[in-house]
């Protein structure tokens, strides 16, 4: 009687489907976070950019009315980000509105290192 050799591991299968699945899920975590940088840029155009500019000077005709801070400015910069958090969650004065209902916490953080990004491009004096 001639003894059959079974090729088939269970474990190599399982193996080639975890690494199908991680490598899926690597490459659409990749994709998310890249819409997701030019989703924020996109919220900070439109819920932001009013007042602080799109480069984060304040110096738009509401900006300069509202008397909005440069959020590249020293002051602003050592915020800790929960600070920076807090103020687009609750909004700040009367001119600032909280975005609670409208933002995720996913985008509020988002907004957050932004704006901190903004930095790269210094005051001009």
């Amino acid at each position: 009687m001639e003894t059959r050799r079974n090729y088939f591991n269970p474990l190599d299968l399982m193996l080639v489907l975890f690494l199908g699945v991680a490598g899926s899920l690597f490459v659409r975590a990749t994709a998310n976070a890249a819409d997701s940088a030019e989703d924020i840029k996109g919220i900070y155009g439109k819920k932001c950019a009013v007042c602080h500019g799109s480069d984060g000077a304040a110096k738009t005709a509401k900006g300069r009315k509202s008397k909005t801070k440069d959020v590249r400015l020293p002051e602003a910069q050592k915020m800790s980000d929960q600070q920076w958090y807090e103020i687009i969650v609750k909004g700040k004065g009367e001119n600032m509105d909280s975005y609670r209902k409208e933002l995720t916490d996913d985008q509020i953080q988002g907004l957050v290192e932004y704006m901190r990004s903004l930095t790269k491009q210094p005051p001009k004096s």
